[in-house]
């Protein structure tokens, strides 16, 4: 089941993303359920709840892009069963979803996978996603790329900048919003640590955060793996957690 909560019609999308630190749309902390927000026109962030044993849901983001009829989700839901609740909402809504990207091979990007690969539904990853899920035993993408890919030419582009979070982390860019999903490579203003570093390579990570700069100079917005939506001061953060990592 989801909880849907429309942001409404804003002038940008830094004005929709105000929206998501009041008490309201930090409801889904309070009960686990799956949020989606609108974000602007065709864009909507979805977040995702995991229960840890202390009996607190940490939160997980995702986008939904819409084209059209058409719908390309990044990132399925944490929770197992929230991948069906997000294909629920999407086909409540006339839409045809065409595919599924992961940014790497963590259950918070992937957990959907299985559930999306019997239904039919394209899933797609990074080569090196694919092979980490494979030795995991876990459902592999159906389609894989290298390097890059556009998922929805001149509108939706993955794009493997080098280790950081992960050896297969990817970033998606949006340049109709200017936006910048980092997923799990990027890291909220309220995170005081990189948290999960089990597979990082911290020392490669700030230079694949300025490949990033580099190839998309026009970033207004950045939306994070966990965490707040917010600007580039997202990757100025995350390169001072990187920084902060190293010297220890």
């Amino acid at each position: 089941m989801t909880t849907l909560r429309p942001a409404g019609i804003f002038p940008g999308l830094l004005a929709a993303f105000a929206l998501l630190t009041t008490p309201a749309a930090q409801a889904g902390l309070d009960d686990g359920k799956l949020q989606i927000t609108e974000l602007a026109d065709g864009l909507y962030l979805h977040t995702s709840y995991k229960m840890f044993s202390n009996g607190k849901y940490f939160p997980s983001n995702g986008l939904i892009v819409v084209d059209g009829t058409d719908a390309w989700v990044i990132d399925s839901p944490w929770p197992v069963a929230d991948t069906p609740a997000l294909v629920a909402w999407i086909n409540e809504r006339d839409l045809t979803l065409r595919a599924v990207l992961a940014t790497h091979s963590h259950d918070d990007r992937t957990s959907g996978f299985a559930w999306l690969n019997d239904k039919g539904i394209d899933t797609v990853a990074l080569i090196g996603t694919n092979r980490f899920l494979k030795v995991a035993g876990k459902a592999t993408a159906t389609r894989e790329f290298d390097g890059q890919t556009e998922l929805l030419p001149g509108k939706i582009e993955a794009f493997y900048p080098g280790s950081g979070h992960t050896p297969d982390n990817v970033v998606v860019w949006l340049p109709e919003h200017k936006l910048l999903y980092g997923g799990c490579f990027v890291k909220s203003l309220g995170a005081k640590t990189l948290g999960n570093v089990a597979d990082a390579r911290v020392n490669e990570w700030q230079a694949s955060l300025a490949t990033v700069t580099r190839r998309y100079p026009d970033i207004e917005t950045v939306v994070p793996g966990h965490g707040a939506v917010g600007d580039t001061a997202l990757l100025r953060h995350t390169g001072a957690l990187v920084e902060a990592a190293l010297q220890k």
